[in-house]
């Protein structure tokens, strides 16, 4: 029986992460070539025997989602190697301050994570669309929202709601290429450790989704089911935001 996204080749930015190992080992799981890239290789070479020792194919690659250059070189080399670049996911980590009311907190705290979520999506998402473009198809994904109304998650939903506008914008202008842009906006998940309020707090289910529930969704989003979903946000807050 086919699987979801066979014969696809596939960029996982923060593959070392718990969303991005999640997404990269579901990704293979269905079929997909994977290329793990991130800031931390023993991390990356985990989530690569992991990979592989389900029958998968994986590739691993140091990068910092930031360096244009770096991020570039990466796109062609893998590009090369596949002959394309089918999907790409970001799951990089915005380096955030929470649990800090925004009256207490400094300027630089807060505009942390924005410029970081911007910066890596604009990087990585112009880097394999370029490729993308030559082929008329792909599809480009990343963990955003901004809808969220929680406290104490500093610059987390303006970082994230600038997330969403760059992917709409990213979405507009590279759709008539045959390039899809999507986000998944998630509360977290319980077994990713972040800090986050308690789900029953903040969600209708009085859970939030598991780290595998995630993945299953940017399997979705990648794969021709979606093939029509695009400057769209997918909501899997369990109810914690409100379509």
């Amino acid at each position: 029986m086919p699987t979801l996204l066979e014969n696809k080749t596939a960029i996982v930015y923060g593959a070392g992460g718990a969303v991005g190992s999640a997404v990269a080992r579901a990704f293979a799981r269905e079929g997909a070539r994977v290329f793990l890239a991130g800031r931390t290789r023993p991390a990356l070479d985990e989530v690569a025997r992991a990979v592989r020792d389900r029958g998968g194919v994986a590739d691993v690659a140091p990068v910092d989602a930031v360096d244009r250059a770096a991020v570039e070189r990466h796109a062609s080399a893998v590009a090369d190697a596949a002959g394309g670049i089918d999907i790409a996911f970001n799951a990089t980590s915005n380096e955030d301050v929470q649990g800090t009311p925004l009256l207490d907190m400094s300027y630089e705290d807060l505009i942390r994570p924005v410029t970081k979520a911007v910066t890596s999506q604009f990087v990585t998402a112009t880097a394999v669309a370029r490729h993308m473009r030559r082929r008329g198809s792909g599809v480009i994904l990343a963990m955003a929202g901004g809808r969220e109304a929680i406290p104490l998650l500093g610059g987390s939903h303006v970082a994230w709601a600038a997330l969403a506008g760059l992917c709409r914008q990213l979405a507009c202008e590279l759709g008539p290429h045959g390039i899809r842009v999507a986000w998944l906006l998630s509360p977290g998940s319980p077994d990713a450790s972040d800090p986050g309020l308690e789900a029953a707090d903040v969600t209708m289910l009085g859970r939030r989704p598991t780290l595998d529930q995630v993945a299953n969704v940017a399997v979705f989003l990648a794969s021709d089911w979606a093939g029509t979903m695009t400057a769209t946000e997918v909501n899997i807050t369990a109810g914690a935001v409100v379509d």
